[in-house]
């Protein structure tokens, strides 16, 4: 295997978003060229409910995909075409906002939420899609039993396992838990952007030391990593992989499309009630 070498790495800050939610914000508008096809990354991560019970009620989004992954906790959601379920702890819910959806994301009070949010971008010649929308359920992401511990895989493939498929851009989500001093060794595919969060713990990746809630990216060269856990604490982790999509990115609050005019167009019809393009439910 010859390893990826590190290029970038992003350091996750406290921010307050939706209708008074703490969380950390990992990726955003000035890192998407680099982590190309994923957008935004935003971390949930507290033992105190007030600071996610508020939630981030009815928005809109347009032109892109995203992913709600929840290792602890419980979320809500609903949505325009109809659907309404509930993301319980270790599950996803994978939502294709395509020509437009509003959409709602409400957790449940508990003892602790742990878990992220990711948007994926769509290509421009898939950006008005039909909105799509399903739950991935714990019977979904299988469990891979590894020498370093454990991989849960949410979409593509790990080890000769499989998660879902994603329906436009085929991008990897795997969930590792690497156990105290062990190394974790992961195949990447030649030609597609790879990265990890490191969302419970420290790690040493290209012989370095990275924080906890920090992206981190590597170089295309290669097709491996590696990411070792300290000797006295595990590491869990979300591994990332896609192909970059390469095209201009126009970035308006919840919608990202290739052109300032198709952000100016989508709050026109936002304005005037003819921003949902869709309404029938359609659920996977």
């Amino acid at each position: 295997m010859a390893l990826r070498k590190v290029k970038k790495t992003v350091k996750g800050h406290a921010t307050v978003d939706g209708a008074g939610v703490h969380l950390v914000r990992v990726l955003g508008i000035r890192t998407v060229y680099d982590y190309d096809p994923f957008l935004m990354l935003d971390s949930f991560d507290s033992r105190n409910s007030e600071d996610w019970i508020r939630g981030f009620p009815r928005h809109p989004h347009r032109g892109i995909e995203t992913i709600t992954y929840l290792i602890q906790g419980e979320m809500e959601h609903q949505d325009s075409l109809g659907n309404k379920g509930l993301i319980r702890c270790g599950e996803s819910q994978w939502m294709t906002a395509g020509s437009g959806i509003m959409h709602s994301e409400m957790p449940l009070p508990g003892p602790r939420m742990l878990g992220l949010q990711i948007w994926l971008n769509l290509p421009q010649s898939e950006k008005m899609t039909h909105p799509l929308y399903f739950d991935i359920t714990k019977d979904k992401i299988p469990l891979v039993e590894t020498g370093f511990g454990e991989a849960r895989v949410i979409s593509g493939e790990y080890a000769g396992t499989k998660g879902v498929e994603p329906r436009h851009v085929k991008a990897t989500l795997v969930d590792f838990l690497i156990r105290p001093g062990e190394t974790a060794r992961i195949p990447t595919i030649v030609g597609e952007n790879a990265f990890v969060f490191l969302i419970e713990g420290a790690a040493e990746i290209d012989g370095k030391r990275f924080s906890e809630k920090s992206a981190v990216l590597f170089e295309m060269e290669g097709d491996g990593i590696e990411v070792t856990a300290p000797a006295d604490s595990p590491v869990r982790l979300l591994f990332f992989e896609g192909k970059p999509l390469r095209e201009s990115i126009s970035w308006g609050g919840p919608i990202v499309m290739n052109t300032d005019a198709e952000i100016r167009q989508a709050f026109e019809e936002l304005e005037t009630g003819k921003f949902i393009k869709h309404n029938a439910k359609e659920a996977v």
